[in-house]
């Protein structure tokens, strides 16, 4: 059984050896990027203190601070990079009424992750990941989750929406009940409405089984579809390493710095759009904050026009959840992150390597993606766009 590191730091102790001087295992923890440069002046997509333009994304942070080394995701099941456009259509077969059904598996197990180089959690995952599947549909769609309990604690799956009383997976009577150890329970209904939505375990105590891990994104594409983007799904996360009530690592989509460390690649000029969620567990509020730029905002995703415009930063509370679009002016590498400074401390920063069409293909083999990831981020919607035209 690893030893746990994060048990040797408190939040504030991560936070000095971040700021300072790291102690070997701290730095091994969450620790200070050595041989970060000075920041250039008239740097594209830079600023004081923040050194956005070397070649290799390694040697980018902010204030010079990230992980030392990088998270095994082959051993872990996931990439954070991948499950950016990771949309879990399910089995897709039709009913006798016409009605489009989409079947899923989804199994609770417990099983340790890496969220930074050297950091081991004991999750309880769906499906063996954190988050688990993003499940994508269109309103309308027939939903049939086959949920099996394959841990050592009760769990259930609570969908964000609207169903009936008996499909809400909760422990009262008649809301679906706690599905025990050995256990399984088929979750079905029709989803409604479109938007951008979240599952997550609902038995108590509540706030352990979210921040242990048992959470995922709920996709429902409007039956006209949304204009062409490119598409990404984040789910801003936490963990509270050494279980004492507070977090010691944050992140988007469960490993800290990745997308510092490894740049998420876009097209200059591409309408991007990112499903943005907050399940963040000990913490009031979370945020995110794109750099030299505007977006616009969709709360929900519940409506076709924004909420917000022009901004360029929002505030979400736990559970809550929307949409948020931009389009890059200009070339290079720029900064997201939440408005909470020790949130971006202690791991939840990241970058978009934003270039020209003919340098793409280029971004996105020095990070490891291909022409599929490509794909997949363009072509996630379950509904060609019909122009906003509600079927």
């Amino acid at each position: 059984m690893r030893s746990f590191l994060p048990k040797l730091f408190s939040r504030r102790q991560v936070l000095r050896s971040l700021g300072g001087v790291a102690s070997v295992a701290g730095a091994a923890a969450l620790g200070l990027g050595q041989g970060s440069k000075p920041a250039p002046q008239g740097e594209v997509g830079g600023h004081s203190g923040h050194y956005m333009g070397a070649a290799d994304p390694k040697q980018m942070g902010h204030g010079n601070n990230l992980t030392v080394g990088a998270v095994d995701h082959q051993a872990n099941g996931f990439d954070p990079l991948r499950l950016l456009v990771d949309w879990d259509y399910g089995k897709v077969s039709t009913l006798p009424s016409g009605q489009t059904l989409r079947e899923y598996e989804f199994v609770a197990q417990e099983k340790e992750i890496e969220i930074a180089p050297g950091v081991f959690f004991p999750a309880w995952t769906y499906n063996g990941r954190v988050p688990g599947p993003t499940i994508r549909c269109t309103e309308g769609d027939r939903i049939r989750v086959r949920f099996t309990n394959s841990s050592s604690h009760p769990h259930t799956i609570h969908f964000h929406g609207i169903h009936p009383a008996e499909m809400d997976g909760t422990p009262l009577p008649g809301n679906g009940g706690l599905v025990q150890p050995g256990q399984s329970f088929t979750y079905e209904f029709t989803a409604e409405p479109f938007g951008c939505h979240l599952y997550h375990c609902h038995s108590l105590s509540l706030k352990r089984h979210i921040h242990k891990g048992m959470y995922g994104a709920f996709v429902v594409d409007p039956k006209g579809g949304r204009p062409p983007a490119r598409e990404f799904v984040m789910v801003m996360n936490a963990f509270d390493t050494n279980f004492d009530g507070g977090n010691e690592v944050y992140a988007v989509n469960s490993v800290a710095f990745e997308y510092a460390r490894r740049a998420i690649p876009l097209k200059l000029g591409e309408l991007v759009r990112i499903y943005l969620i907050n399940v963040l567990e000990f913490d009031l509020i979370n945020t995110f904050h794109l750099h030299a730029n505007m977006f616009d905002y969709y709360d929900h995703g519940t409506t076709l026009e924004p909420t917000l415009r022009r901004v360029d930063t929002i505030s979400q509370v736990q559970g809550q959840r929307g949409i948020v679009e931009f389009r890059y002016k200009f070339p290079g590498m720029y900064m997201f992150h939440p408005h909470v400074s020790e949130f971006t401390e202690l791991g939840w920063m990241g970058h978009f390597n934003v270039v020209r069409p003919e340098d793409f293909a280029e971004a996105l083999q020095s990070v490891g993606l291909d022409a599929a990831w490509d794909q997949k981020s363009l072509q996630g919607s379950t509904v060609p766009w019909k122009g906003g035209e509600q079927a």
